[in-house]
């Protein structure tokens, strides 16, 4: 027996279920890369808004290169489970929010239609980092990505988000219809003013006057959001499905924390998503940095390390002194920079993390963490050293924490077969391999701009830190890459 409409009033009376009538909920809310992240919180408090009796706000949800959500839900009438877990406690529910899924190349037609219908008020994001196409390190438009070329060259069957948004926009604009607000969910810093320096560069490589329309005409709030959440395992479909007595083919798995804050900017309307625990501020910025620098930061340097070391999930790595004292470290470095939002504790939080770090009920996967790197230590990392170097700090946990990434990198490039998850996969493996020696090996890294920039690899105290934290983490006998490298 399948989970879907029909089988929902057969579900053990534990597992909570929705209570409104689907058929009757608008598809105002149209999702771009419906995935586990977004499933565990933009889905659920959209569903508290259906609850509530506002059925305003149902989603249609798209995964763009692949056909895996909606291969997975689309037979169970979109509807999924969500376990969230703590080490303590345990809850089951099924979510009803998503009420059509498409998915893949032979779809995207549909997907464009979707944006363009007046009922579509809402066009929301969980594409990662790749998926605006920017230039980490100047910002700038990928105009020579293979997708980005051909939606330009080809504007009216776009593949891409910024294909479609842009696309959608001028269809909207050509018919009278009222422009939907694009709500970025996605982990990056000031996501909403990323959303629009993106859409802003493709409109404007297409058609300049379009591109004052959008910049004046759409609105783009960012929004921080803070979940932890695994990949699905098979052991979860298992646990899940014998739980509920019948079969869901993609249950998430995720902690019982959530928080998501939201920049109060829509241009047609929003669902009133504190009934599932969200907050509408004005400071998102510091909300992200205190997310991204403190949680974001310590789980990449954790992941890393875990690799390094052979812990496989986040909670084996929270057992290992060499992880928990460098994290207590980097915490310090970064608390002492760190402007938080008023009213809130940054020592508290992090606090609150090592709690949630620790959670055995949570199979969350370094190895997971550690993908798409590149992307990633700039605002998680980078951020607060260039921070602290401005200030004439030193920053030895922060220094390791890098080294960390370094170290990996090294490891995967000398694996026969080794696979680096990253955009940026074969120069980074190019310049890890380049030497044996820690001095030749920082420089080599250090030489990639569109990570590190053109300052730190310059910077001599920096790079004096950097150096004695590689050695230190050479000297680990139980370092995999400690016979790599020449000391």
């Amino acid at each position: 027996m399948q989970l879907c409409e029909k089988n929902l009033n057969l579900l053990p009376a534990s597992v909570w279920r929705p209570t409104y009538n689907r058929s009757k909920v608008v598809g105002s809310i149209v999702h771009l890369g419906v995935g586990a992240f977004h499933r565990a919180h933009h889905a659920v408090m959209t569903d508290a808004v259906l609850t509530s009796g506002d059925l305003a706000w149902g989603i249609v949800g798209a995964g763009l290169m692949t056909s895996g959500t909606k291969d997975a839900l689309a037979p169970q009438d979109g509807l999924y489970s969500l376990v969230e877990r703590s080490a303590e406690t345990e809850q089951l529910r099924v979510v009803g929010s998503i009420l059509e899924l498409l998915g893949g190349a032979d779809d995207l037609r549909h997907v464009l239609e979707r944006l363009c219908a007046p009922s579509t008020r809402i066009v929301s994001l969980t594409v990662t980092e790749k998926g605006y196409y920017l230039d980490v390190a100047s910002g700038q438009l990928l105009l020579n990505a293979p997708m980005v070329a051909a939606d330009l060259a080809n504007p009216g069957q776009p593949k891409t988000i910024l294909g479609l948004i842009v696309q959608a926009l001028r269809r909207r604009r050509a018919a009278g219809v009222p422009p939907f607000t694009v709500l970025s969910c996605d982990n990056l810093p000031n996501n909403g003013k990323t959303a629009k320096a993106a859409v802003l560069a493709f409109a404007q490589q297409l058609d300049a006057e379009l591109a004052t329309w959008i910049k004046s005409e759409v609105r783009f709030p960012c929004t921080m959001v803070d979940r932890i959440t695994p990949a699905t395992t098979d052991n979860d479909r298992s646990y899940v499905n014998e739980a509920l007595g019948m079969t869901d083919a993609w249950p998430i798995v995720t902690e019982g924390f959530v928080q998501w804050v939201i920049e109060d900017d829509f241009s047609m309307g929003r669902p009133d998503w504190t009934l599932g625990g969200a907050v509408f501020s004005n400071e998102i910025e510091a909300w992200e940095n205190m997310k991204l620098r403190c949680l974001n930061g310590a789980h990449s340097t954790l992941a890393y390390l875990g690799q390094l070391i052979g812990c496989e999930t986040v909670a084996d790595a929270m057992q290992m002194p060499l992880i928990t004292t460098l994290l207590d470290d980097l915490w310090s470095e970064v608390l002492e920079v760190l402007v938080a939002p008023a009213g809130v504790n940054p020592a508290d939080y992090v606090e609150q993390l090592k709690k949630r770090f620790r959670n055995p009920t949570l199979k969350h996967r370094t190895l997971q963490i550690s993908m798409d790197g590149s992307q990633k230590l700039p605002q998680r990392l980078l951020a607060t050293l260039r921070e602290r170097l401005v200030s004439g700090l030193s920053s030895p946990a922060l220094a390791m924490a890098i080294a960390g990434w370094m170290h990996f990198a090294v490891k995967t490039a000398h694996t026969p077969g080794g696979v680096l998850n990253d955009p940026l996969s074969l120069d980074i493996l190019n310049q890890a391999k380049i030497s044996t020696q820690p001095k030749f090996i920082l420089d080599s890294l250090l030489s990639i701009q569109k990570i590190f920039g053109t300052d730190l690899i310059g910077h001599s105290g920096f790079k004096a830190e950097l150096l004695t934290a590689f050695c230190a983490l050479a000297n680990q006998p139980d370092v995999a890459t400690a016979r790599q490298i020449t000391l």
